[in-house]
C-alpha cells in the first residue's frame, strides 16, 4: 500500500467532523465524545448520527415502550417471584423478548440481582479507567503510545511523537494525542492490549489484509477509539451500575474475566471489520457499519449458553 494511497483513505472529507461536529456529555471526562461523524453532504438532518445521536434516541425511544414492558412485568411476577436465581442471566433472558428488541435498537431497564464483591471491585476499577482523558504532557502516556507503535511496526524505527508517520497507523493528524479527545486513555489501552494478546487479527486489520478493499478505509486507530467509546455506550458504563441487558450480562463475564472488556473490544474491532468487508462499506458509512456491529454484539451477549468472553461466537474471528 503506498503512502498516496493512505493519505486518500486517511483523508477524505472532514475526518475529524469539525463542520458537523457533535458533542456527547457523560458521566466521564475521558471518554466523552466520538470522533468519527457521519454526515450527509446536503446538510440533512435526517441522516448522519454520531453515536451520541444514536444513543440519546435510543433513550428517547425506550419512553415509548415502557407501558408494553411494565405489562409484561406485571403479569409474570408472580412466576419471576417464584423462580428467579439471583445472578441468572439467562432466566432475565426468557422473561423478556430481548432479540426481537435488540434487533431493532431498543435499551430496555432491568433490574440488577446483587454484584458479588469480586464483580463490585472490577467493575469499579474499569469505571475508574474510563474516567482518565489521555494527556500527552504525561510520561508514562507518552511511553505507551511509543509501545503501540513499537507493537504495530516492530521492524521500524519509532518516530518522534509528532510525525508525519502516525497517519500511517490511522491517526488523523501528525500528532494522535489530539485524536484521544473521545476515548480516553482506555481507548490506548485496548489497542495495545489487542496488539499483544491477537498480534495476527491486530496485524491483519492495521495492514487490511483481509477481503476486498475499497479505495476510502477507515482509519484504524481513530476507529479503534470509537469502539472503545461504542463498547462503553453498549454496556451502560456511564451508570453507576448497568441496568440494560448487555451491560448486565457483561458483568457475569466480567467475574470470570477482569479483563473482560479488553477482550470485548479485540473481538468488536473484527466484528466491525467483518461487516465493513460484508457490506463493502466506504469511509462515510463507518457509523452504520458501527452501528450494525453494536447490535450484533448485543445478540450474542443475550445467548444464554454465553458464560464467558470465548463463549461469543464472534470470538472464532479472531486470528491469533
Amino acid at each position: 500500500m503506498t503512502s498516496e494511497t493512505l493519505r486518500r483513505r486517511l483523508h477524505h472529507g472532514d475526518v475529524d467532523g469539525n463542520k458537523h461536529e457533535h458533542l456527547e456529555t457523560s458521566g466521564f471526562e475521558g471518554l466523552n465524545e466520538p470522533l468519527l461523524a457521519s454526515y450527509d453532504y446536503d446538510d440533512r438532518q435526517s441522516e448522519g448520527h454520531t453515536l451520541a445521536d444514536i444513543w440519546d434516541d435510543e433513550r428517547k425511544k425506550e419512553h415509548l415502550h415502557w407501558a408494553l414492558l411494565f405489562s409484561q412485568l406485571i403479569a409474570q411476577w408472580a412466576q419471576w417471584l417464584a423462580n428467579i436465581v439471583v445472578g441468572s442471566g439467562t432466566f432475565i433472558g426468557r422473561l423478556f423478548p430481548f432479540n426481537s428488541a435488540i434487533g431493532n435498537n431498543q435499551t430496555m431497564k432491568l433490574l440488577l440481582p446483587p454484584l458479588s464483591p469480586l464483580q463490585e471491585e472490577r467493575l469499579r476499577y474499569l469505571q475508574q479507567r474510563l474516567q482518565v482523558p489521555f494527556d500527552g504532557s504525561l510520561l508514562g502516556h507518552q511511553d505507551a503510545l511509543k509501545q503501540l507503535w513499537r507493537l504495530a511496526y516492530p521492524d521500524r524505527e519509532l518516530p518522534s511523537l509528532k510525525s508525519e508517520l502516525w497517519k500511517e497507523m490511522g491517526w488523523q493528524g501528525s500528532d494522535p494525542s489530539t485524536d484521544f479527545r473521545g476515548g480516553g486513555y482506555i481507548s490506548l489501552e485496548n489497542l495495545i492490549f489487542f496488539a499483544k494478546n491477537y498480534p495476527d487479527a491486530f496485524q491483519n486489520l492495521l495492514h487490511k489484509k483481509d477481503g476486498s478493499r475499497v479505495e476510502w478505509e477507515y482509519p484504524f486507530a481513530v476507529a479503534g477509539i470509537n469502539i472503545s467509546f461504542m463498547l462503553a455506550q453498549m454496556l451502560d458504563l456511564q451508570s453507576g451500575k448497568p441496568t440494560t441487558l448487555a451491560g448486565i450480562r457483561f458483568l457475569e463475564l466480567l467475574s470470570e474475566d477482569a479483563m473482560a472488556f479488553d477482550h470485548l473490544y479485540c473481538i468488536a474491532f473484527q466484528m466491525m471489520d467483518a461487516q465493513w468487508l460484508a457490506k463493502r462499506a466506504s469511509y462515510m458509512e463507518f457509523n452504520d457499519v458501527l452501528k450494525s456491529t453494536r447490535t450484533q454484539l448485543e445478540r450474542e451477549l443475550a445467548l444464554e449458553d454465553v458464560s464467558s468472553v470465548k463463549d461469543l461466537p464472534a470470538y472464532n474471528l479472531l486470528k491469533r
